[in-house]
């Protein structure tokens, strides 16, 4: 187990961290205009992160263990059909909603 001081030192430190993380782009570009090719590289950040966020949850799953689901499986193509169309508010309501609905059936 960590001492009590690591443990301060080390939110302290994941505190200030996280502070010059956002405050490099809301304290120092906050009331800027960007520059067009920056605003070009931003837009795909969403689209670069989003899937890296629920693929090992959708391939290794701790629920199972580890093991490929098809559920998941399943309900990550309805949602990525929905999600071509450009609906990103549809595409999770459509993961979601298959997911729920086989989980319910099986």
């Amino acid at each position: 187990m960590i001492d009590d001081t690591a443990f301060w030192l080390l939110t302290l430190g994941l505190g200030l961290g996280t502070f010059a993380i956002r405050f490099s782009f809301l304290g120092l570009l906050g009331g800027r205009q960007l520059p067009d090719w920056a605003l070009l590289h931003l837009r795909y950040v969403g689209v670069a992160v989003f899937p890296a966020l629920f693929t090992p949850l959708v391939l290794w799953p701790d629920a199972t263990g580890g093991d490929m689901d098809p559920v998941r499986i399943i309900a990550a193509i309805a949602a990525f059909a929905v999600g071509l169309k450009g609906s990103v508010i549809g595409a999770i309501i459509a993961g979601m909603g298959t997911f729920y609905a086989l989980h319910f059936l099986t």
